[in-house]
């Protein structure tokens, strides 16, 4: 049997059966989740790599840092330009790292994979992701600790394509909402921060297929919980709802018209901290050395 470009794959089952997730080990990707028998993660076909960073942990920053070059406490570093196109840095250093397994039993997995010091991030994390199955939906539990000598700029960030089974873009609707955005030049990179405007505003259901959107959210709405929630509706009622913990303040909507076997995908991705956080500081968080953080968010699922 030939290899899988994601490596090992893990599967994981609610006690009650019917919940299911899929996780791989290269980027410890989400790649599918299951309710009821009904996808509400986009899947995508075994014998490929992972398509526009699928369901991947983005750390030790989520986004681009712009022409891979970022100064910090007096120090100016440089990144590998990994997003040739718009030549930026993107989405941190772990998206192909194997991820080895710290614990498995069959509702749980914990991977863990090292951001060791190097060209452009001279800092030692040690980072772990925990993915819980229940009969309610998905939980995801991300640590990472300052395992080095000196104070780590942290962010982080991740990626997940939600869908509804094979409902088609046209008779879906996303609510997801926030007061602010991030307005980016041709280059995908920050230049301001504004309300929201008729085009990125989904502080009421819209329907899916009229928007078009890559757009960095911030000030989302809380509940009363303190958890900021999107959500993908179908005509029938059913849903799947994305969740963010406290922490992750800044939320990416993405849809991805080239996402495979889909007329449309839309990537909800829960993020600490905003693109090219390394140079404006927003979002950064300062581990101290042997200080950890712990970040958590999920996915639910209501049927109609």
């Amino acid at each position: 049997m030939p290899s899988s470009p994601t490596g090992t794959q893990y599967q994981l089952t609610a006690p009650g059966g019917g919940v299911t997730a899929r996780v791989t080990e290269v980027g410890a990707a989400l790649r599918g989740l299951d309710v009821g028998g009904v996808p509400v993660v986009a899947p995508y076909p075994a014998s490929m790599p992972t398509p526009a960073a699928s369901g991947i942990v983005l750390v030790p920053w989520p986004n681009r840092v712009r022409d891979g070059r970022w100064s910090q406490r007096g120090e100016t570093y440089q990144l590998a330009i990994t997003e040739p196109k718009f030549h930026n840095a993107s989405h941190g250093l772990l998206r192909f790292a194997a991820y080895r397994a710290v614990e498995k039993v069959p509702e749980r997995l914990t991977l863990a994979a090292d951001v060791f010091p190097q060209s452009g991030y001279p800092f030692h994390l040690a980072t772990e992701v925990t993915y819980a199955v229940s009969d309610a939906g998905l939980t995801v539990t991300h640590r990472i600790d300052n395992v080095g000598e000196q104070d780590a700029p942290v962010a982080l960030g991740t990626h997940p394509y939600l869908t509804l089974g094979d409902v088609p873009a046209s008779e879906l609707t996303l609510h997801s909402p926030a007061d602010s955005r991030y307005v980016t030049d041709d280059r995908m990179l920050p230049i301001d921060l504004q309300p929201v405007d008729a085009a990125t505003d989904i502080r009421q259901p819209r329907t899916l297929s009229e928007l078009a959107l890559d757009t960095v959210y911030t000030d989302l709405h809380r509940d009363a919980d303190g958890i900021a929630r999107t959500t993908l509706t179908a005509a029938d009622g059913g849903r799947v709802t994305l969740w963010q913990g406290e922490g992750f303040d800044f939320r990416v909507l993405y849809l991805n018209a080239d996402y495979p076997g889909r007329d449309v995908a839309i990537a909800v991705e829960p993020m600490t901290a905003p693109t090219d956080a390394l140079n404006s500081g927003t979002g950064l968080r300062w581990l101290e050395p042997g200080e950890a953080w712990t970040l958590t968010w999920g996915i639910e699922y209501t049927a109609g």
